[in-house]
């Protein structure tokens, strides 16, 4: 028989190993919660610095083939926020043209004279002075491709306002993956304006594939200064009419909510022209 001193033992030596059990599930616990806390983490830093390095202003048709122009895969989009009023006007009637060449056009330029740029679009017109002396192949292919009627009826297919301010044009396809079928040269990276790895307000610089020499059609319009590292050909300066209508284009957002989508403006280029002064 047992005695109530035995009982009172076993009693106090279960209680023990239950306190034990509870211990070791409690550790457990921790450890698989720290442990999916980390991965969290992991995957959060790890997505911030795939997107800081993809960059802004990648152009989506290397994914074919290294060939012009592109996008960079656009962030994780939040829930969608309600849309502004649409700032901007109809789109003029025509249509998308989608010739492509081969090869750069030869050089026609006069690279000690001034051009400027006039984008004629549905939210106000956008001029910009060409650096044609710092970035003659670029300023070229643009006065090739507007005289070709290569950006009319074009969409500005993204904008972003969040970490970086710029929107991006220049695609056909309107999707971020269309280019001219040629890639020309990075030119002017060491331009004076681009200090402290940022792209100052009224920069028009061209878009690329991420690798060196692959620009297209696609150009990028900056807002806001911009930190960006000196990868993308700045080869032109917008007027401050220009900026204004970049600031309402903005301040409608972008389709995601996210700060980095299609923009919710209106945004198409009716006409580009390039002209020599």
């Amino acid at each position: 028989m047992v005695s109530q001193e035995q009982r009172r033992r076993q009693l106090a030596r279960e209680k023990f190993l239950r306190q034990q059990q509870r211990r070791t599930s409690a550790r457990r616990k921790a450890r698989v919660r720290n442990s999916v806390i980390a991965s969290v983490l992991g995957v959060v830093v790890i997505g911030s610095v795939a997107l800081y390095t993809t960059g802004v202003l990648k152009d989506g048709s290397d994914d074919k083939k290294a060939d012009a122009s592109a996008q960079t895969t656009p962030t994780p989009s939040a829930p969608p926020t309600s849309k502004a009023p649409d700032p901007c006007e109809k789109p003029a009637a025509g249509s998308i043209k989608k010739e492509t060449w081969k090869k750069e056009p030869p050089m026609s330029i006069d690279k000690s004279a001034k051009y400027t740029m006039k984008l004629a679009t549905t939210c106000g017109d956008i001029d910009i002075a060409l650096k044609a002396s710092a970035a003659p192949h670029t300023v070229n292919s643009f006065d090739f491709l507007a005289g070709k009627g290569y950006f009319d009826h074009t969409k500005c297919h993204r904008l972003t306002t969040n970490g970086i301010y710029v929107l991006q044009c220049g695609d056909p396809t309107g999707v971020g993956s269309g280019g001219p079928g040629y890639t020309i040269p990075d030119e002017n990276l060491k331009d004076p304006s681009l200090k402290g790895n940022s792209y100052p307000a009224g920069t028009v610089a061209m878009a690329n594939t991420g690798q060196a020499h692959t620009g297209g059609s696609q150009f990028f319009l900056v807002y806001k200064a911009s930190p960006l590292p000196p990868q993308y050909t700045p080869f032109g300066t917008i007027d401050k009419k220009g900026l204004a209508v970049l600031d309402k284009i903005a301040k409608a957002g972008d389709s995601t909510g996210s700060g980095d989508g299609a923009p919710n403006a209106t945004v198409v280029i009716n006409k580009a022209t390039v002209t020599k002064s």
